[in-house]
């Protein structure tokens, strides 16, 4: 893969309960890096929904930044998605964690039309309309099923019942994944595995991630 090959990685905060699930973006990041291409980490200048404790499992009285958090993952380099076009990047990926589903989208407030951020819809239609190749990990797939259910994307949450019967009202389809497998829309150029959907080991998750970033770099060529 040439080092050429630019990957935009959308993140969500820092953290699997507000933000973005770190070992799936560390996955990620990885998987990308040994495969020598150019990482350009992104999030949405935003507050979070909420701020969790991670210890205690519930809600504080906080209030933080969706790019400052992020910026916690991407060690300090990354960008206001408010400022990356499709045009820069080749393709993009989505790890997952609530903040996929809280920041990046409202899903976990369980709208039955649950909406997608205004600069993560934008970039993300802009990718879609350009026939780039998006992946997406975990809970992340249903910010693509809000945005391009209509067209019967196709895409994998693993086997939750209730969460791909969320997903299929949306026009999207849902195929159901073990932990190691991916889903691949060919026509839609979407990519996704379920990783932490299901109670996974980090190596198990490694693996989902790799088999997508191995998948999503497959399309870019």
């Amino acid at each position: 893969m040439s080092a050429k090959t630019r990957v935009a990685v959308v993140l969500s905060g820092c953290g699997v309960y507000d933000g973005s699930e770190i070992h799936e973006a560390v996955a990620t990041l990885l998987a990308l890096d040994q495969a020598g291409c150019e990482i350009v980490c992104a999030a949405p200048n935003v507050e979070q929904m909420h701020v969790i404790d991670h210890v205690a499992g519930k809600p504080t009285s906080e209030r933080r930044n969706v790019l400052v958090e992020s910026a916690r993952i991407a060690r300090g380099k990354i960008r206001d998605l408010a400022t990356l076009k499709a045009s820069e990047v080749d393709a993009a990926i989505l790890p997952g964690g609530f903040g996929a589903a809280k920041n990046l989208c409202d899903f976990a407030k369980g709208n039955a039309n649950w909406t997608v951020e205004k600069e993560t819809a934008r970039f993300l239609s802009e990718m879609h309309a350009a026939k780039k190749p998006i992946g997406a990990l975990c809970i992340a797939p249903t910010i693509l099923a809000a945005l391009f259910g209509k067209e019967g994307v196709t895409v994998t949450i693993g086997d939750d019942t209730g969460t791909a019967q969320r997903v299929t009202e949306t026009g999207a389809k849902h195929q159901s994944c073990r932990i190691d497998q991916i889903a691949v829309d060919e026509t839609a150029r979407v990519v996704t595995t379920p990783c932490y959907m299901y109670d996974a080991r980090i190596s198990e998750v490694f693996v989902g991630a790799n088999k997508l970033v191995a998948a999503v770099l497959g399309m870019t060529r």
